[in-house]
């Protein structure tokens, strides 16, 4: 099967390993659609275009939103000017589209105007790029999410002994393509810093006008040591001197920015149970620990608990938007603390899913849980069966 090949293939890039991604755009390319990838800084997007394009049997011309002739081309919206530009190609690839005013709109131009063309473009900012392209482009476009390096796509590479070996290194240092092709635990640390320093940030502090990034990073520390608890937003703006209406709103964009994740709670509106908080995971355990400075090994932590269920909850997400699910994801909890860590409910049933670092055996359901919810399948996930809750 050589989709199945594809998937597994393995390149070598200037002397480091570059793993194929299961974010295949080839399969979502649609004549007269664009297909907008997002994903944050760093995680591989250019590069999945260029090795795309390296490939593709399509005629086609690749362009960067930074190039500032680009920028005036596509806001200019002028029609014979735009399609020009494009004459005589099968696919337009616009890499850091977010970087052009009204994108959306020359967009639409293209795939309005020439029968037959594709279109991709890449953004790292999905609040901006979503809002200039969200009405131009209704029912013309397709999406996808690039996240960090998925153990599933590290699988095409290492077999499931191999994969457990390196556990710690992902529960502290994480899946970004660059930490994971880097050996020297320094270095992997030093991309971490530069990461939170430099790159984190960037998109909100351009596009939204924020002066500064201390109370952000602030406000994700405080997420960091909360990770599998649920969040109060009073709590949070109170220990950051700021408004209940300033947090969420600074919550939202560091969602929209991938930096962090919200789950919320499962409820069939049972007396005990409790759904008007959620909680929060980062999307890379890398980031999470950089943010607070630490990068000491498993067995010396006191959160490693919370660097496992960080770790599970992220690489299920990406799991299941590689595999396309469509279901609802939750947490469940109780006012007497009766706790179960992630649910899933699809086809009309309901999995849940407890996370267990520890060797305890014999670890069963919630009696309320059970009460309530008796046809619901329930497993413990550990360190021992993980990789069948996140390899498909």
């Amino acid at each position: 099967n050589l989709t199945n090949l594809w998937n597994c293939a393995i390149f070598f890039v200037e002397g480091r390993i570059m793993i194929n991604r299961f974010c295949h755009l080839e399969e979502r390319l649609r004549d007269n659609k664009v297909l907008v990838l997002y994903g944050a800084r760093r995680v591989g997007k250019t590069t999945l275009l260029e090795d795309f394009l390296k490939h593709t049997k399509l005629k086609y011309k690749l362009d960067s939103g930074d190039n500032i002739r680009i920028q005036e081309l596509f806001n200019s919206q002028d029609f014979s000017k735009i399609l020009e530009y494009a004459q005589g190609y099968e696919l337009i690839a616009i890499d850091e589209a977010q970087q052009i005013q009204n994108i959306g709109m020359a967009l639409k131009i293209l795939v309005d105007q020439i029968p037959g063309i594709k279109v991709i473009a890449t953004g790292s900012s999905s609040f901006e790029l979503s809002s200039q392209i969200g009405e131009p482009l209704t029912g013309r476009k397709n999406t996808l999410v690039l996240y960090p390096i998925a153990q599933m796509e590290l699988a095409c590479k290492y077999n499931n002994y191999e994969l457990k070996e390196k556990l710690e290194d992902f529960l502290i240092y994480g899946s970004y393509p660059e930490i994971i092709t880097t050996e020297l635990k320094e270095e992997k640390i030093t991309l971490l810093r530069e990461l939170v320093d430099s790159y984190i940030f960037r998109d909100i502090l351009m596009l939204e006008k924020i002066k500064g990034s201390k109370l952000l990073l602030d406000l994700l520390k405080l997420l960091a040591f909360q990770v599998g608890n649920e969040v109060s937003l009073n709590e949070l703006a109170n220990k950051l001197s700021i408004d209940v209406k300033t947090v969420k709103r600074y919550i939202e964009l560091l969602e929209k920015s991938f930096i962090i994740c919200s789950l919320s709670g499962f409820s069939r509106n049972l007396r005990k149970e409790m759904s008007q908080k959620n909680k929060y995971y980062f999307l890379d355990n890398g980031v999470r620990n950089a943010i607070i400075s630490q990068f000491n090994k498993v067995d010396t932590r006191n959160d490693v608990g919370q660097l496992w269920e960080n770790f599970l909850f992220v690489e299920r997400l990406k799991r299941n938007a590689y595999k396309n699910f469509y279901g609802n994801i939750y947490f469940w909890r109780t006012y007497d603390q009766k706790e179960i860590d992630y649910i899933e409910e699809y086809d009309n049933q309901i999995y849940a899913f407890e996370y267990k670092w520890s060797d305890k055996k014999n670890i069963i359901a919630p009696k309320d849980w059970v009460k309530n919810y008796p046809k619901a399948d329930f497993k413990v996930i550990t360190r021992e069966n993980y990789l069948d809750f996140i390899i498909p």
